[in-house]
Formats: C-alpha cells, sequence, structure tokens
C-alpha cells in the first residue's frame, strides 16, 4: 500500500500545485489515476486470458446502445473503472484522508505519478498495437 499512497500523494500535490486545475484537481486525480489502474487490469486479464488462464473476474455487457462504441465504453466502465474509482474515493478522499497522506509520504515532484500514468498507458497501448500485428499476420 506504501507505493499507492506515494503515487497517490506524488499526484495530488503536483495537481493542485498548478493554477489551471483549481478547482478540479480532485475530479483529474481520480479520473487519471482510476483509468490508469482500470487499464492495468485490463491488461493483466487479457495477458492471462491469452496464456489460457480464467480469472474468474466478471465483466459486465451492456446492449442499450444496439451494439455501439457507447456499449463498449459503458461495459468497460461498469466492470474495471468503476471499482477503481470506489476504491480510490475510498482510501484516498473520504472523509480528506488526502490530506493526512501528504503530510506522511514524500511528494516526488510529480515524476512518480507521471511514470505510473505514462508507463500504464504505454504497456497498454503497446500490448494493442502487439495483437494487432499479431491478428494481421494470421490472417494474411
Amino acid at each position: 500500500m506504501s507505493l499507492y499512497y506515494k503515487i497517490w500523494v506524488d499526484g495530488i500535490v503536483k495537481l493542485r500545485s498548478r493554477p489551471q486545475n483549481a478547482g478540479l484537481w480532485k475530479f483529474f486525480a481520480m479520473t487519471f489515476t482510476s483509468m490508469a489502474m482500470a487499464l492495468n487490469l485490463a491488461f493483466i486479464l487479457f495477458i492471462l486470458s491469452d496464456l489460457g488462464i480464467t480469472t474468474g473476474i466478471l465483466k459486465i455487457s451492456v446492449n442499450l446502445f444496439l451494439g455501439t462504441r457507447l456499449d463498449a465504453f459503458v461495459s468497460f466502465f461498469i466492470s474495471y473503472l468503476l471499482p477503481f474509482l470506489l476504491i480510490n474515493y475510498f482510501l484516498i478522499f473520504y472523509k480528506e484522508k488526502y490530506k493526512k497522506l501528504i503530510n506522511r509520504y514524500p511528494y516526488y515532484g510529480g515524476k512518480l505519478y507521471m511514470r505510473y500514468f505514462v508507463s500504464s498507458m504505454g504497456v497498454f497501448l503497446a500490448y494493442i498495437f502487439i495483437a494487432i500485428l499479431v491478428a494481421k499476420r494470421s490472417i494474411g
């Protein structure tokens, strides 16, 4: 949990320090960090699936919008993003716990937070890119 809190503190302090984030830093912190966590979970589940390992994690499929991309987004939101939004809210923001955490954990100038976020996005996108290449080769 220590690394989890260090990443959060680094992100919160960095986001709060930027004047253009005034009033929105909590939203940005929750959105970006939870999205990175959701993509990490999706990536791990993709890898396990490719290895033939079933995870038992429930994926909720939504078909409200006739199979459009909006359905895919809602399914992703409910299955992957919403759980992290809830967990992060209760571990970081509920009763302003982040204020205590800021005093307890060091600030790394936003570098730790950015490394986590960029690496999370990069690994996921690299996996998707490689999967597309492999799929094209197997078809053609």
